[in-house]
């Protein structure tokens, strides 16, 4: 059984694609099946955890963290690096360390390198 692997991400149906107008939904949703694929391809066990903008997001991110252990929870660039987004991202940090401390925490820069930032902590 290999480490598991939490990918913590905005659904791709929430997005504001006017920010990022190289993308769509279908891109960004193939380019994340492909980031967990690699991942997979590589041993790990990985779960995509989709959140919004934060209506619903802890109760998303607090059911998967109860759910299940992880070994490693990757944020993504997406809750990462969108200043509107900076709430969010804290929420998901501190929900993370309060239901997830034994987990190492990783950022990717984009949906394709998660393989690089999980294996920087496992």
């Amino acid at each position: 059984m290999g480490k598991r692997v939490l990918m913590i991400g905005l659904d791709p149906a929430v997005v504001n694609y006017d920010k990022w107008p190289e993308l769509t939904e279908e891109k960004l949703m193939a380019a994340l099946n492909m980031g967990k694929a690699a991942l997979e391809f590589e041993g790990f066990e990985v779960d995509f955890c989709a959140i919004d903008h934060g209506e619903t997001a802890a109760e998303v991110i607090t059911a998967a963290l109860q759910e299940t252990q992880y070994d490693c929870i990757m944020i993504g660039a997406g809750v990462r690096n969108d200043p509107d987004e900076f709430l969010l991202f804290e929420q998901a940090i501190n929900l993370v360390h309060k239901q997830a401390p034994q987990a190492s925490i990783c950022f990717n820069t984009g949906p394709m390198d998660g393989v690089a930032a999980v294996k920087r902590w496992l």
